[in-house]
């Protein structure tokens, strides 16, 4: 997997040619679970898909679900949620990071472009949204990871479509040495 940057990412998908054009798949890393939402093939819309199980003894298991969603669905990218906190260092944004060096290690997915978004209080919205409707437990937290992809996922390609200045808006000045310039964020998994 290569990381590259937020608006490389969006730009490279709007200059390609129509038949090259790919979806993203939105990832929000939690401690147990991976809340998963796809792209339309506009990247546009932001659709709920799927919750994987995350363990370190899975990872290949993941990374063959991964390889299965990026055939049937034509993906050419993924866009993780990140905690960003520009005070102090954020414990979750490590634990997202090491999931994805432990996807990279696997040396499966490459050619994939990935980068990261912030995805601060995507989780709680949604969980506030759902308060009323008292759920089950298991069911909440299943509906609360693949929403907050969809969150994730959406406001990421709205600002990389709707340009540099939304960009600064959404990434709250996170990576504030790339997230002024117009080639900032985004890296791809490589071996």
């Amino acid at each position: 997997m290569r990381y590259v940057k937020p608006l490389n990412l969006f730009h490279d998908l709007l200059t390609s040619k129509a038949v090259k054009r790919g979806r993203l798949l939105g990832l929000d890393v939690g401690d147990k679970y991976v809340g998963l939402a796809v792209s339309d093939t506009h990247n546009k819309i932001a659709s709920p898909l799927s919750v994987l199980l995350r363990k370190k003894s899975n990872i290949d298991l993941m990374v063959s679900d991964f390889q299965s969603l990026i055939s049937e669905l034509s993906l050419v990218g993924f866009v993780v949620g990140c905690p960003f906190d520009r005070r102090r260092s954020a414990p979750d944004a490590v634990q997202v990071k090491l999931f994805i060096d432990d996807l990279c290690k696997t040396g499966k997915l490459k050619g994939l472009n990935y980068t990261y978004w912030d995805e601060s209080f995507t989780s709680k919205n949604v969980e506030l949204l759902l308060k009323p409707l008292n759920l089950h437990p298991v069911q909440s937290k299943t509906i609360i990871d693949k929403f907050a992809a969809v969150g994730i996922l959406q406001l990421s390609s709205k600002a990389g479509i709707g340009g540099q200045k939304k960009v600064e808006l959404w990434m709250h000045g996170a990576f504030i040495e790339d997230s002024y310039k117009p080639s900032g964020l985004f890296k791809s998994l490589h071996a």
